[in-house]
């Protein structure tokens, strides 16, 4: 049934541009993990990605008439690139469509290697869909990132190397889903040759069309994507990714962002190299396997598949790897407002250093404190918490909650009398230049904004936490306002940690 992948990986055009790149151990993680972990070095490509493999691949595959014309392509970023060094080194025109919301390092290194860029849509999709009004136009041929049997092929080789490199046994390699090419090329290969080899993928929470698409059966198109992981923000899968995957795959494993953030850091720590998100994702879905599973002393291999990171990301990557790791914790602990309240506390923690603590005085009884604390694990977190309780300082695992990671941890203290009839809510919207001043600009003015808070984290979403003075009597129109921004929203105004820091009446 995919016998043909075999023969199109073996004579795939690839190394033309691309080099076999090394397979790393990771050893101090594997010595965290009690397996063998290895890692497919692609992030040592010309392009600093796995994805000019496919690229040049397709292209190498044309006719001399089509490359005459010229090509065009979609891309978040990896594949753009690829295909712009491809059209270098067979010197034909490329044009590439990118969301607007491709960290600027991979836009620029497109438009170093002659391309021409365009900029359209906020995410992968939106990109393809342009594309295909360009190539109606212009009569370019269009190279697919993902879903073309040359481009798969190319993907492939990575897997031929795999097997060459590491000859002994392998309990599972570990690859970063977006539209499936990369997995579908590596699944064909080693299912036909090493069966015994799992093969598993990996997708964030926020971009797992794969995941729903293999659990539904057919394609299934999400309506959004998240961004922080730009490489692998596709809203829909391939067709012929899917049939492959769906047969081939063992499993797909999701993680969060947090999850990420810490495998970058777990590899700086190993190679001092630093991946971008969909770079780490293998690395991460590894982990969980291990966490969720148990095995020990295998080899497992995660395709390290890029490191085209903006670097204005590694200020948010930072600030969420020790959660991520597992390594901190985030509570809410409400303590009596006397004297050597703070010192009890202390002790209840022990050992475990406070890695941040904030609180300003708010009320005479009670002292509400933001506090983090530096942890082995979620269990150990959970001992804290049980220990602050039965000492009777109520106290909330925030741990896993985003308001409270993302904004009230820079806005403790924030309450204000002032502050009636308040609602809170929190909006998403794709970051790019303007974007805050567009989204300030399709606020209402019937309402009065009371607490505003943004950080801008490079090519991730853009997320605001706002206040809104709404009267009782306002709030059908305020529902129906919200129905017309067009940005996903979500109600915090009952959640417990704005009713603790922030909320006018707690």
């Amino acid at each position: 049934m995919f016998s043909s992948y075999l023969k199109k990986i073996l004579t795939a055009k690839v190394y033309d541009v691309a080099h076999e790149t090394p397979l790393d151990a990771a050893p101090a993680l594997s010595a965290r993990l009690g397996n063998r972990v290895l890692l497919k070095r692609e992030d040592e490509q010309p392009v600093f990605s796995f994805k000019l493999r496919g690229a040049y691949n397709k292209m190498a595959h044309l006719a001399p008439e089509q490359l005459a014309r010229g090509v065009l392509a979609a891309s978040a970023g990896n594949h753009a690139q690829g295909v712009a060094l491809a059209a270098q080194r067979l010197d034909c025109r490329a044009v590439i469509v990118m969301p607007v919301t491709t960290p600027q390092v991979k836009v620029d290194a497109v438009r170093g290697r002659g391309a021409q860029v365009v900029l359209h849509g906020d995410s992968y999709s939106d990109a393809y869909a342009h594309a295909l009004t360009l190539q109606a136009a212009e009569g370019l041929t269009f190279v697919h990132p993902f879903d073309d049997p040359d481009v798969i092929a190319g993907q492939g080789t990575i897997a031929m190397e795999i097997l060459r490199q590491h000859t002994a046994p392998i309990h599972a390699i570990f690859c970063a889903i977006g539209g499936g090419g990369l997995i579908a090329g590596v699944a064909a290969y080693v299912k036909q040759l090493r069966p015994d080899i799992r093969v598993i993928g990996v997708q964030t929470t926020d971009s797992d069309a794969m995941a729903r698409s293999i659990a539904a059966g057919r394609r299934v198109e999400l309506a959004d994507v998240g961004l922080f992981s730009d490489g692998t923000a596709v809203k829909k899968v391939g067709e012929e990714t899917f049939r492959i995957v769906r047969a081939l795959v063992d499993e797909i494993v999701v993680v969060d962002t947090d999850a990420v953030c810490a495998a970058i850091k777990d590899v700086f720590q190993d190679t001092r190299s630093i991946l971008e998100p969909a770079g780490a994702l293998s690395v991460a879905g590894l982990k969980a396997y291990v966490e969720r599973t148990g095995i020990r002393d295998q080899a497992l291999v995660a395709v390290a598949c890029g490191a085209n990171m903006n670097f204005d990301r590694l200020r948010f990557v930072s600030e969420r790897a020790e959660i991520g790791e597992q390594r901190e914790a985030v509570f809410a602990v409400t303590i009596p407002e006397e004297r050597g309240s703070f010192r009890r506390f202390c002790a209840l923690v022990g050992h475990h250093n406070i890695t941040e603590f904030n609180y300003r005085i708010a009320d005479a009884h009670a002292a509400h404190v933001f506090v983090g604390v530096q942890v082995g694990d979620r269990a150990d977190g959970a001992r804290i918490a049980q220990a602050c309780e039965a000492a009777g300082f109520p106290t909330i695992d925030l741990t896993d909650d985003e308001l409270a990671k993302l904004h009230l941890r820079h806005m403790v203290g924030g309450r204000s009398p002032l502050a009636e009839d308040e609602l809170l809510y929190r909006f998403e919207f794709p970051e790019r230049p303007g974007a805050l001043m567009k989204f300030l600009s399709s606020m209402s003015p019937e309402w009065n904004i009371s607490l505003f808070h943004y950080r801008n984290h490079g090519a991730d979403y853009g997320r605001i936490l706002v206040g809104i003075q709404v009267p009782a009597a306002d709030k059908r129109a305020f529902k129906a306002f919200l129905a017309t921004l067009g940005y996903p929203y979500r109600d915090e105004s009952a959640n417990p940690a704005y009713r603790l820091f922030l909320s006018a009446a707690s």
